[in-house]
């Protein structure tokens, strides 16, 4: 009986003593991660990108964004080496972060305190939490320091879950389970490092919504991400609207070199270096008479950017 006291005493004490932190940061934690966003944000804090610019940087190629990014100071936002439950398919959503740790029962329990202070399911397993929160455009993120064995973040249950409140994907850093199942979860995508038919047994979530490292890339939450069959890159959400732009104005160039190579008017070795003016205003003329519904985005963003560049 003693026990069963000492112990509800110390449950009490744990509880009072982190009612100021959490599971998942705050509105005002991601706030400060995510300060130079200047748009719209979802109630926890995160930048609301829009849906249009979403499916515009699916057309994007992973090098193009790379290579924005590095000019920008970004050289830690790529990593590779998945397994892809669709290879053929390209996702694309704003960045919800989960981080995984070795379960430590001590610490577990301390969570579950957390969790429940925050209003969150302790009957069941915290793995539920993120997959609870996720909203439409959402990709569950989730650091599992590569872990397969014991280690399995999802099965099929929690994969429908996910896509009935994402209507999108995963990227895990760690394992799944009944790969079968998920492969039938219609729309679903996941990016993850093995599957194992073992259960999450060893392995315990610690926090949600905030950075974290998937392989050689740090994520924040609120980025947007980019994943195809050739990997994944983390793009913070003040510079997502420039990136598609910029990687855009790559992608025409790439077309006005290849059709001006085929047509034999340059030679390979005038298109692969930096352009005399007279294939620059060759470009300048293609552009004028490209037409306007075949653009990737509008006259205007063509012209606003174009005319920045020569500034």
């Amino acid at each position: 009986m003693r026990t069963k006291l000492f112990l509800g005493i110390i449950f009490m004490l744990i509880a009072g003593s982190v009612s100021a932190q959490g599971v998942a940061a705050s509105p005002e934690y991601i706030k400060q991660l995510t300060l130079k966003w200047e748009g719209e944000r979802f109630d926890d804090g995160r930048p609301h990108v829009s849906d249009a610019l979403l499916e515009r940087l699916k057309n994007i190629q992973i090098e193009e964004a790379w290579g924005y990014l590095r000019r920008k100071g970004y050289n830690n936002q790529y990593e590779g080496d998945w397994k892809i439950l669709h290879p053929e398919s390209i996702m694309t959503g704003r960045v919800l972060t989960a981080q995984y740790t070795p379960l430590r029962p001590d610490y577990q329990q301390l969570v579950k305190v957390m969790g429940g202070n925050e209003k969150r399911d302790t009957i069941g397993g915290s793995n539920s939490w993120p997959i609870e929160i996720l909203k439409p455009g959402d990709v569950y993120v989730a650091d599992g320091y590569g872990r397969i064995i014991d280690g399995t973040l999802i099965g099929s249950n929690l994969g429908n879950a996910i896509y009935n409140n994402s209507q999108n994907g995963v990227i895990f850093d760690g394992g799944v389970r009944d790969v079968a199942g998920l492969l039938d979860i219609e729309g679903f995508n996941g990016w993850y490092r093995d599957d194992d038919p073992s259960y999450l047994t060893e392995q315990m979530l610690t926090s949600i919504n905030t950075p974290i490292r998937i392989g050689r890339a740090i994520v924040l939450p609120g980025d947007l991400v980019l994943a195809n069959q050739h990997g994944t890159i983390f793009i913070p959400s003040h510079l997502a609207a420039e990136l598609v732009l910029s990687s855009e104005v790559v992608g025409l160039r790439d077309q006005f070199g290849f059709q001006r190579l085929k047509e034999k008017i340059y030679t390979p070795g005038q298109i692969d270096t930096k352009w005399t003016d007279p294939i620059n205003a060759d470009f300048l003329m293609w552009l004028k008479n490209y037409p306007d519904k075949d653009l990737p985005m509008t006259r205007k963003e063509l012209n606003e950017y174009m005319n920045k560049k020569k500034d």
